[in-house]
């Protein structure tokens, strides 16, 4: 069946004949006019000089040279397109994309420039660098590699670190999903990391027990956090101009997978930043609580790696009716600084004359001394407060005070210093057997993960702004738990307790002179809670052959000094300690 015709077709195909004619006729015969066509079924440009205007436009042209092969591309001949007759079908218009790529095309990335690749390939060399050094200082809490003892807790500069490794990994999987939010985020990140860079090297309290370490630590940071956002900004560059290059304009929408990656990102970028303003919050009040003075003075131990603080207050020229020069009283603090502790007894003691000296020191990440390397046994504070009093020109003869687990390290001092321990007061102390409790594991790993995200203060900050805490709150008192050494320090003492700490003390219990004099003060409420306790405190008072006495306070809690009998027994013991 012979299809008709269309009378409109017919119509529009013999005006367009009639157009070319005329327009070729005006052409003059010398002109080097081209024509541009395009191909029916490929959309592909085609150029015919003046001698092929005819036949090009009447699709009539038979000559051999308009069959060879030509690139759809215009520089390979891979694609060979054929020419094809014109008829009613034929588009007029050239087509819309003229050989531009979808943007949804995984050709259209950034990656295709070498610039964009050259920063992901430094971004994994960086990533690498810092996990190295991050695996280091992790390790360097719990065994401290030669060179590397920071006279702080060392959690600060594990915290910039984190963050630091933090950027990166994010740089690395959202790298091809450039945003605005993240190059704020970044900026913001960066600036503060450049306020506690500036506090860490401008207040020199802070620069000391930081040390290198935590210098490097948070210059790095710093670094690598404008290595980010300069990073983000060439990325997103890169992305505009291979969008232009590949698929005409510059994208401005996303795909949901992009906007997910652009929210992610941004998430956790906002929260990074909100980490940088609380580890700054939390510098500015070690700043501030740097400022207050230590009432006695710093001495170097252990080849002047840190300093320990010693505070001695009194005569030392008082003597006995016999002549002799009295003893100095050793205090030495139970889980907390000795200046919240036992300090209003020392002073009571010495103002009503029961005592004429008296010394304390705060053990290392207390109060105001710095933190030893890892491990740390009491054995080894024993021997750095050895050096310490030494070069404080303090020998003695002592009269060692304890309590609680304090009792363990005066134990090893006295069997250490033999005659010149005139006699031994302990106040509720620790038994060696009972040292598990303070190495268990389920103790050590949350001593851990307190000191991790203490450089954060998520409760000083708020003490300080809505409970008032003071500086001295924060070093000594009240609120001493909450600091980053003594957390290191306690951390120290549980990881050894078991191992080190107790087969010192085992070994200090045989070497202990049988004729020290010894006073035993009993927490009531302790022995009627835990018989084991009791039982333990019984064995103590056989420590030596001289007990002078054990005195159980009925109602007093294991701080004995907190009730006013306590106080009153430990002053009276003290006196006949030390006149005795």
């Amino acid at each position: 069946m012979v299809k008709p015709l269309n009378p409109a077709l017919l119509l529009t195909d013999a005006t367009n004949r009639l157009s070319c004619s005329l327009f070729r006729l005006s052409l003059p015969p010398s002109s080097s006019f081209h024509i541009f066509t395009y191909h029916l079924s490929t959309n592909n440009p085609r150029v015919f000089g003046p001698h092929s205007v005819n036949m090009a436009l009447w699709g009539n042209n038979k000559r051999d040279d308009d069959d060879e092969p030509v690139s759809h591309n215009g520089d390979s001949a891979s694609h060979v397109v054929q020419p094809r007759d014109v008829d009613e079908r034929t588009r007029l218009l050239p087509p819309p994309s003229q050989g531009y790529l979808s943007p949804d095309d995984p050709a259209v990335s950034p990656y295709n420039l070498w610039s964009v690749r050259f920063l992901r390939y430094f971004t994994v060399l960086f990533t690498v660098i810092t996990l190295l050094w991050w695996v280091l200082l992790l390790v360097s809490i719990f065994v401290s590699p030669p060179g590397m003892h920071s006279r702080g807790s060392g959690f600060f500069d594990f915290s910039y670190t984190t963050l630091t490794l933090g950027l990166l990994l994010l740089g690395l999987m959202f790298f091809s999903s450039p945003s605005k939010a993240a190059q704020v985020s970044c900026l913001v990140v960066a600036v503060v990391l450049l306020v506690d860079a500036i506090l860490i090297v401008s207040v020199p309290r802070l620069r000391v027990e930081e040390g290198w370490v935590g210098i490097a630590s948070v210059v790095w940071a710093l670094l690598i956090a404008v290595w980010t956002v300069t990073t983000d900004r060439i990325v997103a560059w890169g992305k505009r101009e291979e969008e232009e290059r590949l698929t005409g304009r510059a994208e401005s929408r996303r795909t949901l997978g992009e906007w997910t990656s652009v929210f992610v990102s941004t998430v956790f970028l906002v929260i990074m930043a909100a980490v940088a303003v609380l580890l700054t919050a939390t510098l500015i009040l070690r700043s501030r609580d740097a400022s207050l003075a230590a009432p006695g003075h710093r001495y170097y131990v252990d080849g002047d790696k840190y300093q320990i603080h010693i505070f001695c207050e009194g005569s030392t020229n008082s003597t006995s009716s016999s002549g002799k020069k009295l003893p100095t009283v050793l205090f030495e603090s139970g889980d907390g600084p000795f200046e919240s502790g036992m300090f209003a007894v020392a002073e009571n003691a010495l103002a009503n004359g029961s005592i004429s000296r008296y010394c304390y020191s705060d053990r290392p990440g207390f109060g105001w001394s710095d933190n030893a390397p890892s491990p740390f046994s009491a054995g080894m504070a024993a021997d750095v407060l050895s050096e310490a009093l030494a070069r404080a020109g303090e020998d003695g003869p002592w009269i060692l005070a304890s309590a609680g687990v304090g009792s363990i390290y005066s134990r090893i001092f006295s069997s250490r210093h033999g005659t010149a321990i005139k006699g031994l007061l302990m106040v509720d102390p620790l038994h060696e057997d009972l040292l598990y409790c303070l190495g268990s594991p389920n103790r050590g790993f949350l001593l851990w993960a307190w000191g991790i995200i203490s450089p954060l203060g998520l409760d000083r900050i708020p003490a300080a702004i809505f409970k008032g805490r003071t500086r001295e709150d924060r070093v000594y008192g009240r609120s001493a738990y909450q600091n980053g050494k003594y957390i290191k320090a306690k951390l120290q003492e549980s990881l050894v307790a078991g191992s080190l700490t107790k087969n010192e003390v085992s070994s200090a219990r045989h070497i202990q002179l049988e004729k020290t004099p010894l006073a035993l003060i009993s927490s009531g409420i302790e022995m009627k809670r835990d018989r084991q306790w009791g039982k333990k405190q019984e064995d103590l008072s056989h420590l030596t052959k001289k007990l002078i006495s054990w005195d159980i306070v009925s109602k007093a809690p294991s701080e004995v000094w907190r009730t006013h009998e306590g106080r009153q027994t430990i002053e009276k013991r003290l006196k006949e300690l030390v006149h005795a």
